[in-house]
């Protein structure tokens, strides 16, 4: 049994525990040898049945608060579960040269597909001490985070890697200490410095996908999203403290924020979206790292064809097209 689950998991998991009890029955069975065998084979298959209807009923229509909630379920896999599966080679790089080495965003040179590259990406805890302790900072960088990442970018560039990020933050951290160290020009910088790098860039959402934090190492040539991610200004719950007042009208808010990957792709925020294993990646992170693999090595090979120039008028003519102006004194189509 897993250790947590959301509301709208508990009916499957509850179903998927019969079920394998129901397995474990009919395999002493058969080692047994009795009568009783046939019986359970029957109910077996009519368990898996039960299990992938309702598995299929329930992620066919989640809400957009339960999309949100289940980007952040405990057990989904985070940036260094993506490079372990995905890369060889990887040599992690540390600090901004300034101040500190950020763990909340982690960075370094590897291979993909046995081209070199370099990969950035925000990395939660696995557990309270690695979050609480400032270590992994529930994936918040401070600036020297953004820093760090932008030195990497320009490393990259000079020894032409493509750049491949990995999004999974609610936001850059909005403590004391980091506006005090120039949170806001350390994101800045790397949106400007992204937008005009001249390698590929690639960036993916995998869960979480909040405000400038996200931003930061957004500006690429593709976007790409997890099916159960979000990307947004502003997280629901810091939007519904502005607008509502109260915090715990989240759900309310991210209705009206249209936070998903499903309304990012239809606005035409991201290119791509990406599946994830039936009920979530957490519950087959392989075969939806196979997933991003499989988008991954599509927008690499049609970007390799561009060149410097043509990577950095494709990223601008991208950001571009985003929210047309529609000239108030201009008459409405009809």
């Amino acid at each position: 049994m897993r250790t947590f689950a959301l509301d709208f998991e508990k009916p499957l998991l509850e179903l998927e525990e019969k079920l394998a009890q129901l397995r474990r029955s009919a395999a002493h069975h058969a080692h047994d040898g009795d009568g009783e065998h046939a019986a359970l084979e029957t109910e077996l298959h009519r368990f898996e049945r039960r299990c992938s209807k309702l598995q299929q009923e329930i992620f066919a229509n989640l809400s957009r608060w339960q999309v949100v909630q289940l980007s952040r379920h405990p057990s989904r896999p985070y940036t260094l579960d993506y490079v372990d599966r995905l890369f060889t080679d990887w040599f992690e790089l540390h600090g901004d040269r300034s101040f500190a080495d950020d763990h909340a965003l982690v960075g370094g040179f590897c291979r993909f597909d046995g081209q070199p590259v370099l990969v950035l990406g925000q990395q939660k805890g696995r557990s309270a001490k690695e979050n609480h302790t400032k270590r992994r900072n529930f994936g918040m960088p401070r600036p020297e985070g953004y820093r760090k990442a932008l030195r990497l970018m320009k490393l990259a560039e000079r020894f032409n890697r493509p750049v491949i990020c990995f999004i999974d933050t609610p936001g850059a951290y909005p403590g004391i200490d980091a506006e005090e160290r120039g949170q806001a020009e350390a994101i800045a910088v790397c949106l400007e410095t992204m937008a005009g790098l001249r390698v590929p860039c690639v960036s993916v959402v995998i869960g979480e996908g909040g405000s400038g934090g996200a931003l930061a190492i957004g500006v690429a040539n593709r976007i790409l999203m997890l099916q159960y991610s979000w990307y947004s200004v502003i997280s629901p719950e810091a939007c519904a403290a502005i607008l509502y007042r109260d915090a715990s009208k989240g759900q309310k808010a991210a209705e009206a924020l249209k936070v998903t990957a499903r309304d990012a792709f239809e606005f035409g925020v991201v290119d791509e979206l990406v599946d994830e294993a039936p009920g979530g990646a957490h519950r087959d992170p392989a075969l939806t790292a196979e997933n991003v693999r499989a988008a991954l090595r599509r927008q690499l090979a049609a970007l390799s064809h561009l060149t410097p120039e043509q990577l950095v008028e494709d990223r601008y003519q991208k950001f571009r097209k985003l929210g047309p102006i529609i000239d108030a004194g201009a008459p409405l189509a009809t």
